[in-house]
C-alpha cells in the first residue's frame, strides 16, 4: 500500500486586520494607538493596532477598560463591508495556489498545498509568495505558519508576528509544541490556562507528561484534544468552504465577561459581525441561535424563529438579547458568545422589521 504523502498546511493570518485596514486608508491613523469598535461606555474593541497592544488593549475588551489603559487611544467605527472586500482579494490570491481553502474568519484561513499547483518547490516558497502578493495587492501584511498539520501551522503563524513566516517541518513538531506555553494553544483561554497552572502545567512539555487519564479527570471531553495536541498530532483535514446552511459569528474572550454592560456590548458586536456576513452573501434567515460557553467549557444554545425573515441587525440583536436574558448571570462568566442566522434564503427581497416572534419548533 502506498503511504500517504506528508501534508503541507499553511495558516495565513492577517496582522491586526481591521486596524491595519483603517491605518492604510487614513494616513493620520498610522503609528498611533487605534481601536476599531464603539467608543461609548458600553462599546467593545473589535480590533486593536499593534501600537495599542503595547498598552494592553486587546480585542473583545470593553472600550472603557481600553481607554483607561491607553488614554490616547483613538476609536474608529468598524467598516465590515470594506474588510469583506479586502478579504475577497486575499482569498482570490489563495485560490491561485489551491482549491483546499478553509476560511476561519475574514482575516485567516488554512490552505492545504500538498499538491504544488504552481510548482514552486516547497510549502515555504508558496507561503512566501502568497504573503508578497497580499502586500502588493492590498498594502497589508500577513503572517504565515507552515507545517504538516493545522494545529502546528496555526501556532507557527503566531510565532513571528507581525509580518512573519515560520516553518515547522515534520520531525520537529512535537519539540516545537513542547517548548511553548500552553496558553498559546488554540482553545486554551485564560481560565483553562490558570487551571493548568494550578496543576503544574505551564508548557507543552508539562502537558505531554500528564497521562490521558489525568487529563480526563480534570478536563473531561477536552482531554483527548489536549493529549494529542501536546504530541503535535492533528489529523483534521482542511475543509474547503461549502454553501452555508447558516451564517453567524462568535467570539472567544481573553477575559470572561461577567457584567451586564460587558455582555451586552459583546453581544452587539457579534450581532454586527454576523449581520455583515449575511449582507455580503445577500442572505436572510428565520431563526436566530445564541451560543454561550461558560468558564468551565459548558456550552448552551438557545434558538428562536420569526414568522418571516429577520429583517435587520437590530432585530437580530433584539432576539439575541431575549435569548440570553434567562441565562444570566453565568457563574464564572462567559467565555464565548455567538449568534447564528439559519433557515437561510439567498437573493432576498427587502422585508419589513418588527415582525412578531414565535417560538422555535
Amino acid at each position: 500500500m502506498t503511504e500517504a504523502p506528508v501534508r503541507k498546511i499553511i495558516h495565513v493570518d492577517m496582522d491586526a486586520f481591521y486596524a491595519s485596514v483603517e491605518q492604510r486608508d487614513d494616513p493620520a491613523l498610522r503609528g498611533r494607538p487605534l481601536a476599531v469598535g464603539g467608543s461609548s461606555a458600553r462599546g467593545v474593541v473589535a480590533a486593536a493596532s499593534y501600537e495599542a497592544r503595547v498598552f494592553g488593549v486587546r480585542s473583545a475588551m470593553p472600550s472603557s477598560v481600553a481607554r483607561r489603559r491607553c488614554p490616547e487611544l483613538l476609536f474608529v467605527k468598524p467598516r465590515f463591508e470594506v474588510y469583506a472586500a479586502v478579504s475577497r482579494q486575499i482569498h482570490a490570491i489563495f485560490a491561485d495556489y489551491t482549491a483546499e481553502i478553509e476560511p476561519l474568519s475574514l482575516d485567516e484561513a488554512y490552505l492545504d498545498v500538498t499538491v504544488d499547483r504552481r510548482e514552486l518547490g516547497s510549502a515555504k516558497a508558496i507561503a512566501a509568495e502568497i504573503r508578497t502578493r497580499i502586500k502588493e495587492v492590498t498594502g497589508l501584511t500577513a503572517s504565515a505558519g507552515v507545517s504538516y498539520n493545522k494545529f502546528i501551522a496555526k501556532l507557527a503563524s503566531d510565532q513571528n508576528k507581525p509580518d512573519g513566516l515560520c516553518v515547522i517541518p515534520p520531525g520537529k513538531g512535537a519539540a516545537f509544541v513542547a517548548s511553548l506555553p500552553v496558553k498559546r494553544f488554540h482553545g486554551v483561554g485564560p481560565v483553562t490556562a490558570a487551571k493548568m497552572s494550578r496543576l503544574g502545567i505551564e508548557t507543552g512539555a508539562d502537558l505531554r507528561d500528564r497521562p490521558v487519564e489525568f487529563l480526563r479527570a480534570h478536563f473531561g471531553s477536552y482531554a483527548d484534544y489536549l493529549y494529542r495536541a501536546a504530541r503535535g498530532v492533528d489529523e483534521r483535514p482542511v475543509r474547503s468552504s461549502r454553501e452555508s446552511k447558516s451564517i453567524g459569528a462568535e467570539r472567544t474572550f481573553e477575559t470572561n465577561l461577567s457584567t451586564p454592560d460587558e455582555i451586552d456590548a459583546a453581544l452587539a458586536h457579534v450581532a454586527s459581525a454576523a449581520w455583515a456576513r449575511a449582507e455580503r452573501k445577500q442572505a436572510r434567515g428565520r431563526t436566530v441561535t445564541l451560543k454561550l460557553r461558560d468558564s468551565q467549557f459548558h456550552t448552551i444554545t438557545r434558538a428562536r424563529s420569526v414568522s418571516d425573515l429577520v429583517a435587520s441587525e437590530a432585530e437580530m440583536l433584539a432576539i439575541g438579547r431575549m435569548l440570553i436574558a434567562p441565562e444570566l448571570p453565568v457563574a464564572g462568566g462567559i467565555r464565548l458568545l455567538g449568534l447564528t442566522l439559519s433557515g437561510i434564503v439567498r437573493g432576498y427581497e427587502e422585508v419589513q422589521p418588527g415582525l412578531p416572534l414565535i417560538a422555535a419548533q
